[in-house]
């Protein structure tokens, strides 16, 4: 059955946009008083409503009162929402001037989010990821990558990806998983960092593709967790056995996204320090930069360099880092609006970093803009101006979810549905 939804005030189709460089607003394709065609699961045609009710008449109509704007459902193509217990404390004494070692000493860090999801079950741990999908689902976004790490040894590794794909199967949005084993050494593996990696590399990534839990290998290349040189052999083996590649690069020190741009990973992600080299090597490379401001925001820091990637004709993508110690707002609209503020960037570029090129990060090639063979992700926000809900920074939420063609929940013309 076909449905017909409008009339639209304003359509962002996100068409016609380069992945890569700068993007000014006029670049925008702009439907006006328009309608989206949907069957199934994808978009038939988007256009002008008068023409789709004529020429369809049989389709069910959705008719709408009042103005909205629609666009691509948001993707977030980098969160660790998948976790148990809260980091409070260690918010509370990072903003009193605590150090990172002063709260790992104090029993904080990572290590204490890997204790506290190790004593969930998976149907508990499952239960609060569904919980947060749905959540940022309202906020309209309708596709959430979620990394495991939390884990950190092949048996709690496992928990986390299958809780994840569990969750998968009770919420209307697409969780895309990916495995972030080599996260951190964990504290309780005796051997060294390489160890650990070959480790995981060769007990875990055969069940991973026995059981079909991810196809998407991620590592944190850091000093404080791997170096260069030891995730090199890790990488190598992930790509091998036909393992996308994506990495957390460049968040305290350099030296990650060169790692990102030699193995052809799909994204690297943070950034915060990149200087002009490592811009230079990611704007000439075909890896996607992703800039997380929730972890800037969360720890006092620096932003990604976003205009000056952008500039020098990179493709950005801006994600939320939903995680529950650096980065626990989880609110993609309010940190990439707050982005720009900072860095400057057109609301083209930060619509563009949640939609089409977030996709690109993630290697999806079938949403993040509305035309017709396009899954019918869209979302409608209560205004006839685009510009309204940045200018809101996220405080203007979507009143209407479409995913793969249903609307979930949210009101119809005013009445609840």
């Amino acid at each position: 059955m076909k449905k017909l939804i409008g009339p639209i005030t304003q359509v962002l189709t996100m068409e016609r946009l380069p992945l890569k460089g700068a993007l000014k607003d006029e670049q925008l394709e702009i439907l006006e008083n328009a309608g989206i065609l949907i069957e199934g699961e994808k978009i038939l045609e988007v256009g002008s409503w008068q023409s789709l009710k004529k020429e369809f008449p049989q389709a069910e109509l959705f008719e709408l009162e009042g103005n909205f704007v629609a666009m691509p459902g948001l993707i977030d193509c980098h969160t660790h929402s998948c976790f148990g217990g809260s980091r409070a404390g260690d918010f509370a004494m990072r903003n009193a001037g605590k150090t990172y070692l002063e709260i790992a000493q104090a029993g904080g860090g990572i290590w204490d989010t890997v204790t506290q999801t190790r004593k969930l079950r998976l149907e508990e741990l499952a239960e609060k990821t569904v919980l947060n999908a749905n959540r940022h689902l309202s906020d309209g976004v309708t596709t959430i990558e979620v990394k495991s790490g939390y884990g950190l040894s092949v048996e709690e590794e496992l928990k986390m990806l299958r809780a994840i794909q569990l969750a998968n199967q009770s919420t209307p949005a697409d969780l895309i998983s990916t495995c972030l084993a080599a996260h951190m050494k964990p504290r309780d593996y005796e051997g060294t960092n390489s160890e650990y990696l070959q480790h995981i590399s060769s007990e875990l990534f055969p069940i991973l593709k026995t059981e079909k839990l991810t196809n998407r290998i991620d590592a944190f290349v850091e000093k404080s967790a791997f170096s260069p040189e030891e995730i090199a052999p890790y990488f190598k083996k992930a790509r091998e056995m036909g393992f996308d590649l994506t990495v957390h690069a460049d968040q305290f020190t350099t030296g990650g996204s060169k790692v990102a741009v030699e193995f052809g990973a799909l994204s690297a992600d943070h950034l915060e320090a990149s200087t002009a080299s490592e811009i230079w090597l990611l704007t000439t490379s075909n890896t996607i930069s992703v800039a997380l401001p929730g972890a800037s925001i969360g720890l006092g820091c620096t932003f990604t360099p976003a205009r000056k990637l952008l500039d020098q004709g990179g493709a950005l993508a801006i994600a939320s880092d939903w995680n529950p110690g650096s980065a626990p707002m989880g609110d993609l609209l309010a940190q990439a609006s707050i982005l720009a503020t900072f860095e400057k960037l057109s609301a083209a570029e930060v619509l563009a970093g949640i939609t089409f090129r977030a996709a690109a990060a993630l290697g999806l090639e079938d949403r993040g803009k509305l035309k017709a063979g396009l899954l019918a992700d869209f979302v409608l926000f209560p205004t006839a101006d685009y510009r309204e809900i940045l200018y809101h920074q996220g405080k203007m939420k979507p009143e209407m979810v479409w995913k793969i063609g249903s609307l979930e929940g949210g009101k119809l013309g005013g009445r609840e549905e």
